[in-house]
């Protein structure tokens, strides 16, 4: 297959610095601003923040490191398989070390249930940023083919996780997504109003590494008005993140 990757805008480095011990995002006009991810941590809800630690709490400490730790780098292989593949239009050979077939499945997973659809890519880890307001960094940008064969300016999102999860959960994915049309938009003047999140969750494995199970796609999608709401919801997060830091 050849590369669908067509670069169409100039997308600029913004290099990660330490401010007051603070990990921010310096912009090309020098100014340093907070990731998304890091407002979105920041602003957690209360609820959402009990949770984790029942979470934590339950399992044990150390077992909720081990496995924050381990779909970590199974996020991390499988967006890197993803990424050659987009690159260079064609998928790596299936890798020997046992520990990372897993990842090698889920993002062929990826590619035939997910980007199929896609009918251009734009960008991977793409740089963006709203000007002297955040940054962050998006896993695809380009041309989404809908269910009605419609082909639309997408921001895509590879997710991995450990269990198969519902639309209701994932709200800070889709606002996520609209923080990075938001900055997009602004810099390189597109209108995109559409995201697309592509999940797969992880097969079942036995205790020396060994797959027992196959990855299962899922595949999640906002556009419209609901995108719209996402964009508002994102800026109201924004707004209290500045006024978290204007109150230390």
């Amino acid at each position: 297959m050849l590369s669908k990757y067509q670069q169409r805008y100039n997308y600029q480095p913004i290099p990660r610095t330490t401010v007051e011990g603070r990990r921010l995002y310096t912009t090309p006009d020098g100014t340093a601003v907070p990731s998304v991810t890091t407002i979105l941590s920041a602003t957690t809800p209360e609820e959402k923040k009990q949770a984790l630690q029942e979470w934590r709490r339950r399992v044990g400490v150390e077992k909720a490191q081990q496995i924050t730790t381990e779909a970590a780098n199974r996020g991390t292989r499988m967006h890197t398989y993803l990424e050659k593949y987009v690159l260079e239009g064609q998928r790596v050979a299936e890798p020997g070390n046992p520990w990372a077939k897993p990842s090698w499945h889920m993002a062929n997973t990826v590619i035939e249930q997910g980007l199929d659809r896609v009918e251009e890519f734009w960008g991977m880890e793409v740089p963006l940023y709203f000007p002297r307001v955040y940054a962050g960094t998006s896993d695809g940008i380009g041309l989404h083919r809908g269910q009605d064969g419609v082909v639309s300016e997408s921001i895509l999102d590879y997710k991995q996780t450990n269990r198969p999860k519902k639309r209701e959960w994932i709200d800070d994915y889709f606002i996520q997504l609209a923080a990075y049309a938001e900055a997009h938009n602004e810099v390189h003047g597109t209108k995109i109003n559409k995201g697309v999140i592509l999940m797969c969750v992880k097969p079942e494995t036995s205790q020396d590494g060994l797959m027992t199970g196959q990855p299962k796609y899922q595949e999640f999608i906002v556009e419209g008005f609901e995108f719209e709401l996402y964009k508002r919801q994102w800026w109201t997060r924004v707004e209290q993140y500045y006024q978290q830091i204007a109150e230390v």
